[in-house]
C-alpha cells in the first residue's frame, strides 16, 4: 500500500463551501462539528473572490485574474479583485488558526482543481483558458505553485495539522468529453487528452509534496480509475449518483487502498432520514462488490453530497452532525 492508504483520515467532513459570510461563525460550526477531521470554510456568499474559481484565482502565482462581466478572466497584474480574493482568505484562516489552537490530527483544504479552473477562467479573448494548450499548461504550473505556498501558510498557522488538500474538479468529466461550452455558446470546446489530463492533475497533486491529496467532484460518471493513476489517495463524490457500471473502478479503488469520500447527506434543505438510513447504500454497494464489511470505517469518510453554500445556516450545523452520526453507524454496524 502506498504512504498516503496509511493516513488516518477523519470519519466524517464537509466538502468546502458553506452559507453566510462570517469566517469566525464558519469555523466555530465547522470545528465543533468535526472535531476528527475539520477543514477550512469557503464562503460564496460574500461576493466575487470568495466564490470558488475567484478563491482559486488569488492563490495563483504569477499569474492574476479580475471580474468581467462574463466571468473572471485573466489579466496582467493583480487588481482590486486579487486582493479582495487574498484578503478574505486571509480572514478564513485568522478564524481557522484561532479555532484549532493545540488541534492535531486531519485537517483539510480546499481549491479548485486545473481543469476546472481552465474552464472556468477566461483569456483576454473571452474564450476559456480550456481552448489554448499553453494556458492551461502555465495556469496548473501557476496552481502548484500558489498551493504549495498556501500549504504552507496553513502548517504554520495550524502547526500539528497533517493537512489533506482536496482538488475540485466538478467539470472534469465535461473537459474530457469535449462538453465544456464555448463563450457564444453555440459550440463546445474539443475534448482533451486522457494523458495530458491524467499527467496534468499529477502534477497539480504533486504540489502537496507526498501528503494525501482528494479529489472531489460532485457530477457524474468521476473517472475514478483516471483519478487514482494521477495519485489521488480520495476521491469524494455525490454517492446518488453512481450506477451499478461504476462498481468494477469502486472495487478496484477500495482494494487499491483509495479511500471513498461518499456524499450521503443532501447539500440543500430538507428532512434527513436516520444516520443508518443515510449510509444503507454504501453498505448495499459493499455486500455487492463483495468486500469485507470490517473496511468499512477504514475506507468511507462521509460528507455532504456537495457543497453547502445552498443551504440554510441550521440546515448546515444539522448536515455536519448528521454526517457525524452517520458515520459512527458505519463504524458501529459495519454489516
Amino acid at each position: 500500500m502506498s504512504e498516503d492508504s496509511q493516513f488516518r483520515f477523519g470519519p466524517a467532513t464537509g466538502i468546502g463551501s458553506m452559507p453566510g459570510g462570517d469566517a469566525r461563525e464558519a469555523a466555530k460550526t465547522v470545528t465543533g462539528s468535526f472535531e476528527d477531521f475539520p477543514f477550512l470554510p469557503e464562503l460564496p456568499a460574500r461576493g466575487p473572490g470568495a466564490d470558488m474559481i475567484g478563491r482559486t484565482a488569488g492563490m495563483l502565482v504569477e499569474l492574476y485574474a479580475r471580474v468581467e462581466p462574463s466571468g473572471w478572466r485573466i489579466g496582467d497584474r493583480p487588481g482590486r479583485d486579487t486582493r479582495r480574493a487574498r484578503s478574505w482568505l486571509g480572514e478564513d484562516l485568522d478564524a481557522l488558526e484561532e479555532f484549532t489552537q493545540e488541534y492535531e490530527g486531519p485537517l483539510k483544504v480546499q481549491a479548485v482543481g486545473p481543469w476546472t479552473l481552465a474552464a472556468g477562467l477566461e483569456l483576454r479573448n473571452g474564450e476559456a483558458a480550456l481552448s489554448d494548450p499553453g494556458a492551461c499548461r502555465d495556469l496548473a504550473a501557476s496552481l502548484a505553485e500558489g498551493l504549495r505556498l498556501h500549504l504552507a501558510e496553513v502548517r504554520r498557522r495550524v502547526p500539528g495539522a497533517r493537512l489533506v488538500l482536496q482538488l475540485d474538479e466538478p467539470s472534469l468529466t465535461a473537459v474530457l468529453r469535449g462538453r465544456v461550452r464555448s463563450a457564444s455558446g453555440y459550440r463546445t470546446h474539443r475534448a482533451v487528452d486522457r494523458q495530458i489530463v491524467e499527467a496534468t492533475l499529477r502534477d497539480v497533486v504533486g504540489a502537496h509534496g507526498g501528503g494525501p491529496v482528494v479529489v472531489h467532484s460532485c457530477a457524474p460518471d468521476v473517472p475514478f480509475a483516471l483519478l487514482r493513476r494521477a495519485g489521488a489517495a480520495a476521491v469524494s463524490f455525490d454517492f446518488s449518483l453512481l450506477t451499478e457500471r461504476d462498481d468494477e473502478v469502486i472495487g478496484e479503488a477500495v482494494e487499491g487502498g483509495t479511500r471513498l469520500f461518499a456524499g450521503v447527506v443532501p447539500g440543500t434543505d430538507g428532512p434527513l432520514s436516520d444516520p443508518a438510513g443515510s449510509v444503507m447504500g454504501v453498505r448495499t454497494l459493499w455486500r455487492r462488490l463483495g468486500l469485507r464489511p470490517g473496511l468499512l470505517p477504514e475506507a468511507v469518510t462521509v460528507t455532504p453530497a456537495c457543497g453547502l453554500a445552498g443551504a440554510s445556516p441550521e440546515y448546515a450545523r444539522a448536515a455536519y452532525a448528521h454526517c457525524v452520526r452517520a458515520a459512527r453507524s458505519l463504524a458501529d454496524n459495519p454489516e
